[in-house]
């Protein structure tokens, strides 16, 4: 063996490996090994030159000081404990597992025997041991260089937050303007093409899809797919290097540059950039997936494991198992996590995926998880975004309006009643909705966040995402046609609000493509002008279908990138002339809860005869046009009046107040400009007016 250093005991803290002092400390959290290794590899990671035991444990962390070395040094560890998975403990010292606060990754994962802890194939299965060595194959950890701060950040006030919703290669892979070498990377995401759509648009805080360090499912490597949406995330101080440039990709260091470059330039253009990140399950799946990291390291402590049977995983995400987040180790792990993409990396805050199994305890799911309190008070995440998808698959997994302080959370209700009023009678997956159900979703769901001191902005709205049908497909398709997945069409979400207007799919039928882009327009001004945070999943804007596919997480080709060369430019400017609306009028982004209390903003809801709606006006199922009106603190007029007609017949609307002038009209169609008090307005089918008050 290559001659090394003897290793020194280091310091227990921090977590992971850090150059200093003239050399690497490693320090490795598990509670319940008995012996850890530190295994040193050659530059390409494919000679192990020395194995050291760490000296611990310190409260649980193994640790030690390597002098003489420093960045550029891989790596990997071995874990010595009992297996015994029914016990809850699968350690297995011949697997190299990858160090989970990993900053870079070298190797080329495969999915191979040899990354199990237990022999495929024997009569007692998981119970068993494999006694192969996979070092040769497994993916190995490398000490980074030391990274400046992250440079200053923009930082929007909740009520300006619009929120793009956008993966990184197939927001650019097809865009004209970037450079073919930087099409579907980081940079790509970066380049002046790039953000003078996005400064076009109005947007002010891009969502990304998962960046963390991700693998492939087994299941998608037997059929030659891959994970595009991301979320199986292995590396969670990493950013991926399938969205960097490809002379990048094999240099982690290159590749944290190139994302870091990116957020800067996103920065200095005042865009934020928010993260979608998975702290919920890891790709070691359940008791017969591979030993890849945490599993090896300290299985009981890193999982939610089923009570009288620790063998087995508890499944609270529909991927094999849950992080045990309310495991203090387990949290400070997360927390870690976020806050080295916040301060070395720079990023402005975090979606976070299956968000409940954050909050979950022995007893279900608890707004005041420790993990919360923690997060909340941390200083360095205490002025990022905070958003939760607010759903899991337990039991009891639907958790929206429940997250505590300031998060925001994915308002699914807003998504059904939006749809649900404008495919009224359409839609073959439910009833329609009436204009009660709109009105209460397009005020930011007061019924679900107006308690405590939570704002309307907790409300994120949307009408698609990345999960599900996009605009153009949920007015195109009736059914999913999720074929090219493999699955014979069983995967994606059944009874997903959609409607085709009489033929599936594409149609040359000039009626049916009207009626689809009438509805359209009128989906997208209710998402952009309701009370909440607006989120755009990114290609409406310019029309881009996947071809009635409503869950395209493997699919890395022309049906996730964003259709630039058949780009619908009237719907590009449509959001831009909407978001210059909502920008430009106070009240369409209302910090607070509307109020009916003289001297406070205030809102007025009427029906198309006139009249301020009473309740049996809300419970009349025969009518369901109707308009708000929205005065501003101590005005003696209102300032806005918004129209909803869903009918695919116009009809009269009697404005009172007034006069009014027309500022938007989803349609085009509207005939009047000025509508004088008493005046009828004629309201085109299945359309979105706003008129604002026009001084006399």
């Amino acid at each position: 063996m290559a001659h090394l250093p003897n290793l020194q005991p280091g310091w227990h803290e921090p977590l992971g490996a850090l150059a200093r002092d003239g050399g690497v400390n490693f320090a490795v959290f598990s509670e319940n090994a008995t012996r850890i290794e530190l295994c040193v590899f050659d530059a390409e990671g494919q000679r192990e030159l020395r194995r050291y035991a760490l000296d611990g444990p310190h409260d649980g962390v193994w640790h030690g000081f390597l002098p003489g070395v420093g960045p550029g040094l891989v790596y990997g560890l071995r874990a010595h404990g009992p297996y015994a998975p029914e016990q809850g403990h699968r350690f297995n010292p011949h697997k190299l597992l990858l160090d989970p606060y990993a900053r870079e990754i070298v190797g080329h994962f495969g999915w191979r025997a040899e990354h199990h802890g237990y022999e495929l194939g024997h009569p007692d299965g998981p119970r068993s041991l494999d006694t192969r060595d996979n070092a040769a194959q497994a993916l190995k950890a490398r000490v980074p260089p030391p990274l400046p701060s992250a440079v200053r950040r923009p930082r929007r006030a909740p009520d300006q937050v619009v929120l793009y919703e956008v993966h990184v290669k197939g927001f650019s892979r097809l865009m004209p303007g970037v450079p073919e070498e930087l099409r579907g990377t980081y940079a790509g995401l970066a380049h002046p093409a790039s953000i003078a759509h996005f400064k076009r648009l109005g947007v002010t805080t891009l969502s990304l899809l998962p960046v963390h360090y991700c693998i492939d499912e087994p299941h998608l490597a037997e059929r030659g797919l891959h994970n595009y949406w991301g979320y199986n995330t292995l590396g969670f101080f990493c950013p991926d290097p399938r969205w960097a440039q490809a002379a990048h990709r094999h240099d982690p260091t290159a590749v944290t540059a190139e994302f870091r470059g990116m957020v800067q330039a996103l920065h200095e253009a005042g865009l934020e950039v928010v993260l979608d990140v998975v702290y919920n399950h890891t790709p070691e799946g359940n008791e017969f997936g591979p030993t890849l990291s945490l599993r090896g390291l300290d299985n009981k402590t890193y999982y939610r494991l089923v009570a009288g049977d620790w063998s087995r995983y508890e499944n609270l995400t529909g991927c094999g198992n849950t992080l045990h987040c309310s495991h203090p180790r387990v949290t400070q792990f997360v927390l870690d996590s976020l806050r080295h993409w916040v301060a070395e990396m720079g990023v402005d805050g975090f979606r976070f995926d299956l968000a409940p199994v954050l909050g979950r305890g022995s007893h279900g799911f608890d707004p005041g998880a420790a993990f919360f309190t923690a997060l909340r008070q941390d200083p360095v995440l205490a002025g990022v975004h905070l958003i939760a998808e607010p759903w899991d698959a337990a039991y009891d997994g639907y958790q929206v309006g429940r997250f505590p302080g300031r998060f925001l959370e994915w308002n699914d209700k807003f998504r059904d009643a939006v749809r649900g009023y404008w495919l009224h009678g359409q839609s073959t997956a439910g009833p329609g909705v009436g204009r009660g159900e709109l009105a209460r979703r397009f005020m930011a769901s007061s019924d679900v966040f107006h308690h405590g001191q939570r704002l309307p902005t907790a409300s994120v709205n949307f009408v698609a995402v990345h999960d599900g049908f996009n605009l153009a497909d949920l007015t195109s398709y009736g059914a999913k046609h999720n074929q090219a997945n493999g699955e014979d069409n069983r995967d994606g979400r059944d009874g997903e609000l959609c409607a085709n207007f009489g033929v599936e799919g594409p149609t040359d039928d000039a009626a049916i493509e009207a009626t689809r882009r009438r509805v359209r327009r009128a989906l997208m001004a209710t998402l952009l002008l309701a009370q909440g945070t607006p989120m755009l999943c990114a290609g409406d804007e310019i029309g881009h279908s996947q071809g009635g596919n409503n869950n395209a997480y493997c699919q890395d080709n022309a049906t996730t990138w964003l259709d630039w060369p058949g780009a619908d430019g009237s719907m590009t400017e449509l959001v831009a002339q909407l978001l210059a609306l909502r920008a430009a009028e106070p009240l369409l982004r209302h910090p607070r809860w509307f109020a009916g209390t003289a001297g406070e903003a205030c809102i007025a809801w009427h029906a198309p005869s006139g009249h301020e709606m009473a309740p049996h006006d809300w419970h009349d199922a025969g009518q369901r046009a109707f308009g708000v009106q929205l005065r501003e603190a101590g005005a003696a007029e209102p300032r806005l009046m918004i129209v909803f007609n869903p009918d695919p017949s116009a009809l009269p609307f009697l404005l009172c107040h007034g006069p009014w002038q027309l500022v938007f009209d989803s349609s085009g169609e509207a005939s009047a400009t000025v509508v004088l008090p008493g005046q009828p307005l004629g309201v085109p089918a299945r359309t979105l007016l706003v008129l604002r008050h026009a001084p006399t």
